[in-house]
C-alpha cells in the first residue's frame, strides 16, 4: 500500500489549510488520523451540518465516569479538516491511535525529562532557529507561506533528524506508534492502495511499517489492560484549546487561528474590523479611520521584518498604537475576546450520550436557555412559570455540582427576583456523565444526590442548608427524608444555637410549601418546627446564662432569626411558647445585658409588656451605679437596628438622656464608642429626629417639649379620609 504521511501541528491553521490542498491533490482512498481507534463509530457525526466546532471526543470509564479523557478539535485542526474532507469526498476514514479503552485503563506515566522533546519537538526547533516564542516561529514558517504542500516534507525531514539523535521511544509512546503501524498494516490487508496518514509531527518518521518488524509491534501491544468505556462528542471552547487552560497540545491564540483559517482574503483588514466592533460594543473609541491606520501600520511592520503577511505581533503592536492611546485596556479586550476567545461548539441533539445529558438538552431548549461559554447575566421574575422553571433547573444543577448558573447580585428588594450568571464549561460534560449514575433525568439525579447529602450530613446547620436547597430545587421526594433526618438530629442535639438556626428554613417550608408558595404549606415541616422550637425554648434560658460578650452577640443573632421564623409561621401556640421562653430569659438575673435588652424589646413589640413595665426595666438598666459597659450592651439589645422607639416614646428618650447626662467624664469617654456603634445602625433621618428633640431641650419624663395640638392634627383628617376612599 502506498501511503502519504502528513506531519501536522495539532490545531495549526497553516497545517490544516495545506493539508486540505494536499488531500485534493492526492485523492486518497483511505484517511487515517491520530485519535482513539474505538472512536470510529462516531466519525459520521463530524459530517453533520448541525455539528459546529470546536468539539471534543469524550471518552470515560463506564464504572468511573470521572476518569475521562478529551480529544479536542477546532475548525482549524488538521484532524478535523481531514475527517470532514473524507466525509465530503466519500472516502473511508479511521482513527489509528491506541483505543480509549486502553488509554483510560492504564495508570498515567510520569514523564521523563528527556521526553519533553518528544512532547513538543517543534518548540525545540523554534529555539534552535533563534525564536524564543514558538507561536511566532510557526507563523513565520507555516502561516506566512500560505497553502504550501511542500511544508509537510520539510517537517518530516526535520523530525527524522531530531529523532536520530535520541533514544528510541519507550513505554506508552512506543506502544502508540506500534499500534499506528499495525493499523497501517491492517489497512493494506483490507485492500487500500493510496492512504493519507495525518499525525503529529513527532510520530511521522516512525510510521513506515516496512522499517519495523510486525512481530515486535505485536509483542509490544500484547496484554495491554482495557477498561469498559463509552465515547461521545461534546461541545468544546476556544478557551480550553489555549495553553493557559493547561491543555498539553494547546495554542496561545485559538481565536486568532480561527480567524486565519476562516478568512481567505483581507485577513488583516477583517481582523481590525472585528477589533473595532468589539471596542465600540465596550464603549471605547474605534472609528473606521482607526481601522485603516491600524492596517497600514501592521502591514508596514511586517514589511520591515521581512514577512509576507502581518503576524499576531504586528497586529497587537498596531492595535496598541492606534486603539490604545494611553491605556492597554483595548489590547487586553482584544486578547481576551478575539485572540483567545470563548467560542462554544455544538453537537447534534441525537449524538450518543447518557439520558441525563439528553434530558438537560430538552429542558434547556424548552426553557429557551442559550448555552454559551461567555458570561450571560439573567434576571428572573419568579412570579412567572417560565422563570420559576429556570430557577428550579439552576438550583438542581448546582446540587449536582454543575455550576452552569451561579447566583449573582440582584438590585432591589423584591423577593420575586433572582439574578444568575451563566457560563458553560466543557468539563461540565464529564460531571453530567458522572451525575447520570444518580438518575436519568435532572430531577431524578438531583433528588438522589440530595438524599445522599442528607444521609452524609452530621449537623443541623448542614441539614437546614440542604432543606433550603431542596425547597428551591422543588425536589418533592427529597423533602421528607430531609425533614426526618432533621428531626432525628434535633433529638440528639442539645446545642440551642443550632436548634434556633434550623427554625428559619423550616418556617419557610411550613408556611409556603414548595419553592415559591405554589403548593401551600407543609404539615410535616410544621411538626418538625414545633419539636425543634420546644427543645430550643427549654434550653434557651440556660444556654444564655453567663455568656461572654461575643457569644451573647452570636446568640442574639440566632434569637432574632428564630423570632422572625416564629412570627412568619403564625402558629399561635408556637408564638405563645416562644414568648414564654423570652419571658423566662428576661426574668433571670444571670442573663447577659445584651440578651436582656433584646428580650425586653421583643416582648414590648409583641404587647406582652406594658409601657409602665418597659419604663421600669429601662430605669433599672440605667440606674446609677450600673456598669457603663453593661448599660451600653443592654441598650444595644433594646434599641436594635432602629431608632424609632426613641422617637415615638418620649419617656424612654428622657430616661436615656438623663442617664447619659449623669455620667462623669471618665465613664462618658468609656461608653461613647459603644453608643456610637449603636446609633450608627439607625437611619440618618432617625438620628436627625432624635437630635432635634434633644436640641429643643424639652427632654424629661414626658419626653421632648411641645404638647400635641389637637386642632392642627384634625386638619389632616379630611385629606386622609379622601385618600382612603371616604367622603
Amino acid at each position: 500500500m502506498r501511503q502519504q504521511v502528513y506531519p501536522i501541528r495539532h490545531h495549526g491553521p497553516g497545517s490544516a489549510r495545506s493539508l486540505e490542498r494536499a488531500l485534493q491533490r492526492q485523492q486518497p482512498d483511505l484517511i487515517l488520523v491520530e485519535g482513539p481507534a474505538d472512536g470510529d463509530p462516531l466519525l459520521p457525526w463530524l459530517g453533520r451540518p448541525d455539528l459546529r466546532p470546536p468539539v471534543a471526543l469524550l471518552g470515560y470509564v463506564n464504572d468511573e465516569p470521572a476518569h475521562a479523557s478529551f480529544w479536542p478539535m477546532a475548525s482549524f485542526s488538521p484532524e478535523f479538516v481531514a475527517l470532514r474532507w473524507a466525509i465530503g469526498a466519500g472516502v473511508p476514514a479511521r482513527f489509528m491511535d491506541l483505543p480509549a479503552s486502553v488509554t483510560l485503563a492504564a495508570v498515567p506515566e510520569i514523564q521523563d525529562p528527556e521526553e519533553s522533546l518528544q512532547g513538543d519537538p517543534l518548540r525545540q526547533l523554534a529555539r534552535a532557529a533563534g525564536y524564543d516564542d514558538f507561536e511566532r516561529w510557526w507563523e513565520t514558517l507555516v502561516e506566512a507561506r500560505g497553502d504550501d504542500v511542500e511544508v509537510f516534507e520539510a517537517v518530516r525531514e526535520a523530525m527524522a533528524a531530531v529523532r536520530a539523535d535520541l533514544p528510541a521511544p519507550q513505554g506508552r509512546e512506543a506502544q502508540r506508534e506500534a499500534f499506528m503501524r499495525q493499523t497501517l498494516r491492517a489497512a493494506a490487508k483490507d485492500g487500500f492502495q493510496n492512504a493519507a496518514v495525518v499525525c503529529g509531527a513527532w510520530h511521522a518518521p516512525a510510521l513506515d511499517p516496512g522499517a519495523f518488524r510486525a512481530k515486535d509491534d505485536t509483542a509490544l501491544l500484547r496484554g495491554l489492560p482495557k477498561a469498559r468505556v463509552s465515547l461521545t462528542w461534546v461541545p468544546w471552547t476556544h478557551g480550553r484549546l489555549s495553553v493557559r487552560s493547561g491543555y498539553g497540545a494547546g495554542v496561545q491564540s485559538p481565536g486568532y487561528y480561527h480567524h486565519l483559517f476562516t478568512t481567505p482574503l483581507d485577513v488583516t483588514e477583517r481582523w481590525f474590523a472585528r477589533a473595532a466592533r468589539l471596542l465600540r460594543a465596550e464603549g471605547l473609541d474605534a472609528s473606521s479611520a482607526s481601522v485603516i491606520e491600524a492596517t497600514r501600520l501592521a502591514n508596514t511592520l511586517a514589511a520591515l521584518r521581512g514577512r509576507r503577511l502581518p503576524g499576531l505581533d504586528e497586529l497587537n503592536e498596531a492595535a496598541l498604537s492606534i486603539f490604545g492611546w494611553d491605556s492597554d485596556l483595548p489590547l487586553r479586550l482584544i486578547e481576551r475576546q478575539l485572540v483567545v476567545g470563548e467560542t462554544l461548539g455544538r453537537v447534534p441533539d441525537d449524538t450518543p450520550s447518557v439520558p441525563l445529558v439528553q434530558d438537560l438538552a430538552r429542558v434547556q431548549k424548552r426553557l429557551r436557555l442559550k448555552v454559551q461559554a461567555t458570561r450571560q447575566d439573567l434576571t428572573l421574575d419568579l412570579r412567572t412559570d417560565h422563570d420559576l422553571a429556570r430557577s428550579v433547573l439552576f438550583h438542581r444543577l448546582n446540587l449536582l455540582e454543575i455550576p452552569w448558573a451561579q447566583a449573582a447580585y440582584s438590585s432591589g428588594r423584591g423577593t420575586f427576583k433572582e439574578a444568575w450568571a451563566l457560563a458553560w464549561a466543557p468539563e461540565f460534560s464529564v460531571r453530567l456523565v458522572e451525575a447520570s449514575r444518580s438518575g436519568q433525568t435532572v430531577e431524578a439525579a438531583a433528588t438522589t444526590r440530595a438524599i445522599e447529602k442528607v444521609q452524609e450530613a452530621t449537623t443541623l446547620t448542614e441539614l437546614t442548608a440542604l432543606l433550603e436547597v431542596v425547597r428551591h430545587a422543588d425536589l418533592e421526594h427529597a423533602r421528607s427524608p430531609a425533614l426526618q433526618a432533621l428531626g432525628a438530629r434535633a433529638a440528639v442535639n442539645a446545642d440551642v444555637g443550632d436548634l434556633l438556626g434550623a427554625l428559619a428554613p423550616l418556617a419557610r417550608l411550613a408556611r409556603y410549601g414548595d419553592v415559591r408558595a405554589r403548593n401551600g404549606g407543609d404539615e410535616q415541616a410544621r411538626q418538625v418546627f414545633r419539636t425543634l422550637l420546644t427543645r430550643a425554648c427549654v434550653g434557651l434560658p440556660s444556654a444564655a446564662s453567663g455568656l461572654a460578650d461575643d457569644a451573647a452577640a452570636s446568640l442574639r443573632n440566632e434569637v432574632q432569626d428564630a423570632d422572625a421564623a416564629v412570627r412568619l409561621l403564625g402558629d399561635e401556640e408556637a408564638i405563645e411558647e416562644w414568648r414564654g421562653a423570652l419571658r423566662t430569659l428576661l426574668e433571670r438575673e444571670d442573663t447577659p445585658p445584651l440578651l436582656s435588652g433584646d428580650a425586653t424589646r421583643r416582648l414590648r413589640d409583641a404587647g406582652m409588656l406594658r409601657a409602665e413595665e418597659v419604663q421600669r426595666r429601662v430605669g433599672l438598666a440605667l440606674a446609677p451605679g450600673s456598669a457603663p459597659q453593661a448599660v451600653t450592651a443592654w441598650l444595644d439589645g433594646f434599641l436594635g437596628q432602629s431608632g424609632g422607639l426613641l422617637i415615638h416614646d418620649p419617656a424612654l428618650l428622657g430616661l436615656m438622656h438623663g442617664w447619659l447626662a449623669g455620667l462623669d467624664a471618665a465613664a462618658f469617654q468609656e461608653v461613647l464608642p459603644l453608643l456610637r456603634r449603636v446609633f450608627s445602625r439607625f437611619e440618618k433621618a432617625e438620628r436627625r429626629a432624635i437630635g432635634e428633640a434633644l436640641r429643643r431641650g424639652g427632654v424629661s419624663e414626658r419626653g421632648p417639649a411641645g404638647a400635641f395640638d389637637e386642632s392642627r392634627g384634625l386638619q389632616v383628617v379630611p385629606v386622609v379620609t379622601r385618600m382612603l376612599g371616604g367622603r
